[in-house]
């Protein structure tokens, strides 16, 4: 009698560790989905950022011109070319992942063809937030920086932050913050076609 009694106070007990266990997956889902969607909100329009961050390394953008362009949306992938004054040859490529979300840079030349630097990035390493997602750097990327001389790349983590009045790209690691802002109120006219998409 016993034992039955405890039992019906355990199957209840079980059963709501699941759920909770269940309900907490699901709730980081929905934060990286919303997060996605927030972004995905602005397909099709371009909008310009400034520097509010950074250092010696980021002199290439000192007086340049910048605009993010959310170019193009599907349900799982979001390309957001970066342009840099006539520098058209940054991707940004935000993908869902079964572990949550994958931000990839994708470079290019001016002939289309790919960087020996290119599609390098990160997957977050948590839920992050509806307004703030991390990549820290993936191994591949990791490989792909030592191959090519960049081992001061090798602990960067990419930040990208969301709100209706800003968007943020920013990367950290050591010595180094470098961060752009984007104006979400003030859409500006579209830039060309990103280095090697159609």
């Amino acid at each position: 009698m016993l034992k039955t009694s405890i039992n019906r106070i355990a199957t209840p007990v079980l059963l709501t560790a699941t759920m909770v266990s269940s309900f907490a997956a699901v709730a980081a889902d929905a934060t990286q989905n919303s997060y996605f969607d927030a972004i995905a909100a602005h397909c099709g329009k371009a909008y310009e950022g400034v520097v509010t961050a950074g250092n010696a390394a980021d002199d290439g953008f000192t007086g340049k011109t910048l605009i993010m362009h959310v170019r193009e949306c599907s349900n799982t992938e979001l390309k957001v070319p970066f342009h840099v004054g006539d520098d058209h040859s940054r991707t940004w490529v935000i993908t869902k992942t079964e572990q949550g979300l994958r931000l990839k840079h994708d470079h290019r030349h001016k002939d289309g063809s790919e960087d020996k630097v290119t599609m390098y990035g990160g997957d977050t390493a948590n839920s992050g937030t509806v307004t703030e997602q991390s990549f820290p750097v993936d191994a591949e990327s990791i490989a792909n920086f030592n191959e090519n001389g960049l081992t001061q790349s090798v602990t960067n983590v990419w930040h990208m932050y969301i709100t209706p009045e800003v968007f943020t790209y920013r990367l950290t690691r050591e010595n180094r913050d470098f961060r752009v802002d984007f104006d979400l109120t003030k859409p500006v006219a579209l830039p060309p076609t990103p280095w090697g998409h159609e």
